[in-house]
């Protein structure tokens, strides 16, 4: 079985490192543990692909990161799935998510994009919403602070503190969603 696994964010260096990239920030993490090299793909996606798994239960991962605007990725990643004949029940959408706090992790399929201009772009491509998506909590801005202008920011000096142990841990639940399903992966993962 072939699972896409999609990290949202935006590309060059200025955005690499800022909260609305946390999902990038986890393919790469994903890339740096398996040992595999994100390359450029005419679907004009950066991906690598890995197998996880054993015999009956092996998968195989393809991690991408759209080279296009959030708000333009889902044309990207339609076409990657389409090349790989990937279905979106079989997609994994990575993104950040303002509405729970900083570092807790959600796991649902479908739903609405709650305003989010990837997933909006994505189900838009798709002409559906039914792929998995891993929430990745930034928490709302304090005080007056436009989320536009919040989710363009890197994270806090106190935040970056704890900030690879979130990123590891949303590479683990990527992974544990694939070997064990929705239900297994909420009631260990969802905080």
């Amino acid at each position: 079985m072939t699972w896409l696994v999609v990290g949202l964010g935006n590309p060059g260096d200025e955005y690499a490192a800022t909260r609305h990239n946390v999902g990038q920030m986890v393919i790469d993490h994903l890339a740096k543990r398996h040992n595999v090299k994100l390359s450029s793909h005419k679907s004009r996606n950066d991906i690598a692909a890995y197998k996880l798994g054993v015999g009956a239960d092996m998968h195989s991962i393809i991690l991408a990161k759209s080279k296009s605007y959030m708000n333009e990725s889902g044309g990207p990643i339609k076409a990657l799935a389409s090349f790989y004949s990937v279905e979106p029940a079989n997609i994994i959408v990575l993104h950040d998510e303002l509405d729970i706090g900083y570092a807790a992790i959600r796991t649902k399929v479908a739903g609405g994009d709650n305003g989010h201009n990837g997933l909006k772009s994505l189900t838009s491509s798709f002409g559906t919403a039914e792929y998995f998506r891993v929430r990745l909590g930034i928490g709302r801005p304090m005080g007056q602070q436009d989320p536009a202008d919040f989710v363009l920011k890197q994270f806090s000096k106190e935040e970056k503190k704890t900030l690879d142990e979130f990123i590891d841990r949303g590479a683990d639940c990527v992974e544990y969603l694939i070997a064990n399903g929705l239900e297994l992966t909420q009631s260990k993962f969802n905080s």
